[in-house]
């Protein structure tokens, strides 16, 4: 584990983010302030599971503009 500043953090941001991919890395911000910075894979929060039934824009567009096109045919 290392213990850094939020400045030497600003300084070195790729030396150690690349760090935090195999070791604990503690930025202390201040005397009360401790963050870590830690590698994820994958970010899994309450509500994700939406993003797995997510479409992207050219999706969406492809499949509603029949719909909008079918609305307007007589």
């Amino acid at each position: 584990m290392i213990v850094i500043s939020a400045g030497e953090l600003r300084n070195n941001m790729k030396k150690y983010l690349d760090m935090a991919a195999t070791e604990r890395v503690v930025i202390q911000r201040g005397s009360t302030e401790m963050f870590e910075l830690v590698k994820k894979d994958r970010i899994e929060e309450p509500g994700m599971e939406d993003l797995e039934r997510a479409i992207t824009s050219d999706e969406l567009i492809r499949r509603i503009i029949p719909r909008i096109e079918k609305l307007f045919v007589k």
